[in-house]
């Protein structure tokens, strides 16, 4: 049984919400599998209850969004590191 998924540029818009920079481009590294790479590359489910991103992989959860009325909750437990690229700032 095959189960449809998205890639991870899915998360740009609800990770936008909550960040200034864009996540999509951020390499995450995998805590099941050390396998890095960028957020974009995930395989995201959902949307609902919450939108849910595999590991390319081995398949383990890295992240997970859901969106209430008033609160995001953001899980990266999966992740053992996020490293998110920063525009140059000029003095």
């Amino acid at each position: 049984m095959s189960i449809d998924y998205l890639d991870g540029n899915a998360l740009a818009g609800p990770l936008g919400e909550l960040f200034a920079v864009d996540v999509t481009a951020a390499i995450g590294t995998c805590a099941g599998c050390g396998a890095a790479g960028p957020v974009a590359a995930l395989q995201v489910y959902g949307p609902e209850p919450g939108l849910v991103a595999r590991c390319p992989s081995c398949e383990e959860v890295v992240l997970r969004l859901v969106r209430t009325p008033d609160a995001a909750w953001l899980d990266l437990r999966g992740a053992v590191s996020l490293r998110i690229p920063m525009p140059e700032t000029r003095s």
